[in-house]
């Protein structure tokens, strides 16, 4: 995440320092505009004592690095916020986390869900119990040099073990933290049975073999350290997805069962949020004819629900997720639901569904057109409304353009707050941002 301040303001560096520290950390760049151009109005010494009367509003105190850097048009400061294992609020009581461009405050009930989330600790941090450096793979530990490089452009100079130590997966004495271990290990089960994924295939659309009875017609283990399982995941679900052909103006194109896209990002998310403190449960992929279930132990962390999981972003494991970016395993960060969803709604499915409980939060991807059905709308929303929510049933989604398109003579602006209404009724579901915006049936 990235901030930009032109000017050190002590209120709006402790609002944005401690909304960095209760999500995943950032970036603030004092001295330069909303625009990226350096101001080359800001000095140092007005930096500092901006920092040191913003730390004075942050309760409990927020950890914060900070370092002059030069361009051509004037200094810039960068100041660094680690993601905090603690909930951080202002003096007046606000607890702000950072949602896009934005510090958003949060309601008591989300107070006390994301207190519940750090009160458990940084368990990747840890020192993974029993484990040394010998344990890692240095193929494994190679490869992701490797691909840090390809990433970052340019040369790790110093140690492996230095780059490891950065990257949070080994501590300051040379021990192995949660994090290394899942994400180098040779046999992370060997600390760690519950990081393993078990697939099973299913012949019909529910858990039971050919004959009728309980049964799978396949059932795989997956074990290793975080990349090789998700290869290996996707490899067996590649196997098992059905493929087809699409003629389209001449040209025939091969079409599988699900987006690979969704499917890799689906995966990617259990393997990457789940919680690994809890024990005896593996993530698991239940492959049906008609739909594919991907449950991850633990439910959403932080402040997420279900209802704001497209809005909202926040990593229980923000060193493993880091690890998997650099591996190349996640695109973009914070997007990976919003594409998944675009995903199935482009190739004509259903979009996602996402179930959470407490102790778990399952993802299901349908191949099949078929819908539940829908709520009487009758008496509950305008006619222009329901021409939207019937365009959305015959479509998938509908953007602002086709709402206008459907609505003609009317202001742009009354036809946002049309859809805006179906989004805060829980009838359609916005996903995306400015131009790109369009919205599903929930």
């Amino acid at each position: 995440m990235r901030a930009l301040m032109p000017e050190p303001d002590p209120e709006a560096l402790a609002e944005t320092m401690v909304a960095f520290a209760n999500s995943d950390g950032g970036t603030l760049l004092i001295g330069a505009d909303q625009d990226g151009q350096v101001t080359g109005q800001v000095f140092a010494d007005e930096v500092e004592m901006a920092l040191q009367a913003a730390g004075e509003k942050c309760r409990p105190p927020v950890e914060a690095r900070w370092h002059q850097a030069t361009a051509e048009d004037g200094p810039v400061f960068s100041i660094v916020v680690n993601r905090s294992p603690e909930l951080h609020s202002l003096a007046d009581g606000r607890v702000l986390v950072r949602t896009g461009p934005q510090n958003r405050p949060l309601s008591g009930d989300e107070i006390r869900q994301l207190a519940a989330t750090k009160s458990t600790g940084d368990f990747e941090a840890e020192p993974a119990p029993a484990a040394e450096r010998g344990d890692f793979d240095d193929e494994v530990v190679q490869a992701f040099v490797d691909k840090w490089e390809e990433r970052q452009h340019r040369e790790w100079t110093r140690s492996v073990d230095d780059l490891l130590l950065e990257m949070g997966a080994l501590t300051d004495e040379g021990r192995p933290t949660v994090a290394g271990v899942l994400l180098f290990a040779g046999n992370p089960q060997a600390f760690l049975p519950q990081s393993g994924l078990t697939f099973v295939k299913f012949v019909g659309t529910e858990p039971r073999g050919e004959d009728g009875y309980p049964g799978y017609g396949r059932r795989e283990e997956i074990r290793g350290p975080l990349p090789r399982i998700i290869r290996r995941a996707w490899q067996v679900v590649g196997e098992e997805m059905r493929k087809g052909a699409v003629v389209t103006e001449l040209e025939r194109k091969e079409r599988t069962e699900y987006p690979v896209s969704a499917v890799r990002e689906a995966l990617v998310n259990a393997v990457a949020h789940r919680d690994y403190r809890l024990r005896g449960r593996r993530i698991e992929v239940r492959m049906f004819s008609d739909r594919m279930e991907i449950t991850s132990p633990g439910g959403l962390p932080g402040f997420i629900t279900v209802d704001n999981i497209v809005d909202e972003h926040f990593s229980r494991n923000p060193r493993i997720v880091a690890g998997l970016y650099q591996w190349g395993y996640i695109e973009e960060l914070g997007l990976g639901v919003d594409l998944m969803i675009d995903e199935m709604v482009r190739a004509g499915h259903p979009p996602p569904k996402f179930r959470d409980s407490p102790y778990a939060f399952a993802v299901t991807l349908y191949n099949v057109l078929e819908r539940e059905p829908q709520p009487d709308w009758a008496g509950r929303v305008t006619e222009r409304q329901a021409k939207a929510l019937a365009y959305v049933e015959a479509h998938g989604r509908i953007t602002n353009r086709e709402y206008r398109d459907l609505c003609p003579g009317l202001s742009p602006e009354t036809l946002r707050l049309d859809l805006a209404e179906l989004v805060d009724k829980g009838m359609l579901l916005k996903v995306g941002a400015k131009k790109g915006t369009y919205y599903i049936l929930r």
